[in-house]
């Protein structure tokens, strides 16, 4: 793994780690949450919060390939981000609040919903006239 997000023992793909950490960003940007001091807890952000952030960036990064890409790191369910979270945080390069569980994650959404039935692309700009 050539990221700072190194974790011995991977349960998942390096990759997966890595989009985790970019995604936290992400959604902090999204939340108006931006990181200016890593002990400062006013730019934390839910798992709840994360997860959408990991859908919003997922869909702008691999489009109708997110659920190719999530599977090909071994990650299934909102449940798998969670547990990549929980080990990031375990290493000491995430941090936790005391309400903050591997729960949280749970069931949040259905990945065959948000990244195949439901997807849509925005065509819009196809069928403006000039």
């Amino acid at each position: 793994m050539t990221s700072k997000t190194a974790i011995p023992r991977l349960r998942y793909q390096p990759e997966a780690y890595d989009f985790v950490n970019e995604a936290l960003r992400y959604a902090q940007r999204q939340v108006g949450r931006r990181r200016v001091d890593p002990s400062d807890e006013e730019t934390h952000v839910t798992g709840q919060e994360l997860l959408e952030g990991i859908r919003m960036l997922s869909i702008r990064q691999f489009g109708l390939m997110s659920l190719t890409v999530f599977h090909s790191w071994g990650v299934y369910t909102t449940e798998d981000f969670g547990r990549i979270v929980f080990e990031l945080i375990e290493h000491g390069h995430m941090r936790k609040t005391d309400r903050d569980q591997l729960s949280d994650f749970f069931e949040v959404y259905d990945f065959g919903e948000v990244f195949d039935r439901d997807y849509r692309i925005d065509v819009s700009s196809a069928f403006r006239s000039s």
